[in-house]
């Protein structure tokens, strides 16, 4: 038998073979990264008291002025969180929310402050977080208040509403229960394995609350809308009234455009408040 050699091989494929080995080997970034999620913009700005009639509901002027031409629609909702608040305290809040004739809606909700505007910034603690353009199961929003701006991303589950007329909720204990069944991966692993479904377990209802919401168009929005929420009052006496005009837009500058307008219309009429109300935290802080 005669064994031939095998001819060498070229140095540069040999280079090439190498390079592929270590490249497998050494972590490092992926050839095409996720890019930042691309979010849509509720602008959301609080009236006072003076907004509403005598019947709790927007005035007329009010309705006219902000396009509001929608009857009141009804809706509960409460905030899944343990007394401690633990879940807030890491940017998240779970609500279970029942609209009149329709299925519980389930969210599951972190947030990123955006500080001074700068939107890109809290995108990029996003994605490095993990919530980036990739993800299609959470939708990116920008919360757009009187003087602040949130970044935030839902996932949004729902439930059969069988059995339960209106807008009624179940029990705190079978809430919970579905909540914690259905947690998402990334609020379950957030701090460690199994982290979100061990303080769901653990959480309450805070609330429920009922508000009536009126919609309509106005500007660049072909969703506006104003909320009322009655909320028990900071003494746990008497009833104080939420009143949030807000409009959606998938464009930053037409949200740019409906908050100067809306701020400025609301000042000028003597409507609007000077603060922002994050109704979450009032309704965990309250109930």
């Amino acid at each position: 038998m005669t064994l031939t050699s095998r001819a060498p091989r070229p140095a540069a494929a040999a280079s090439a073979v190498a390079l592929a080995a270590v490249a497998l080997l050494v972590p490092g970034a992926p050839a095409h990264a996720a890019s930042n999620a691309v979010p849509t913009y509720e602008v959301k700005i609080n009236l006072t008291a003076a907004a509403l009639d005598s019947s709790h509901a927007p005035s007329a002027a009010v309705k006219s002025a902000f396009g509001i031409t929608g009857s009141a629609k009804a809706r509960s909702y409460a905030y899944y969180d343990t007394d401690g608040l633990a879940l807030d305290a890491e940017g998240w809040s779970v609500r279970l929310r029942h609209k009149d004739g329709s299925s519980f809606e389930e969210t599951y909700k972190k947030r990123f402050p955006v500080t001074n505007g700068d939107l890109t910034a809290a995108l990029d603690t996003a994605r490095a977080a993990g919530f980036d353009s990739a993800d299609t199961t959470y939708k990116a929003e920008v919360d757009w208040g009187y003087a602040k701006q949130t970044l935030s991303f839902s996932n949004e589950k729902s439930r059969s509403a069988k059995g339960y007329a209106g807008t009624a909720l179940p029990a705190s204990a079978t809430g919970r229960d579905w909540l914690a069944a259905d947690v998402p991966g990334k609020l379950d692993k957030w701090g460690g394995t199994g982290w979100g479904k061990g303080l769901l377990q653990q959480s309450r209802a805070h609330g429920p609350v009922t508000a009536k919401v009126y919609g309509g168009e106005w500007g660049a929005s072909d969703d506006a809308s104003i909320e009322v929420l009655p909320v028990v009052g900071a003494d746990g006496t008497g009833t104080e009234y939420v009143v949030e005009l807000s409009f959606k837009t998938d464009s930053r500058t037409d949200a740019a455009e409906l908050h100067a307008d809306a701020v400025a219309l609301a000042e000028s009429k003597g409507w609007l408040y000077h603060g922002d109300i994050l109704k979450t935290r009032l309704i965990l802080d309250r109930y």
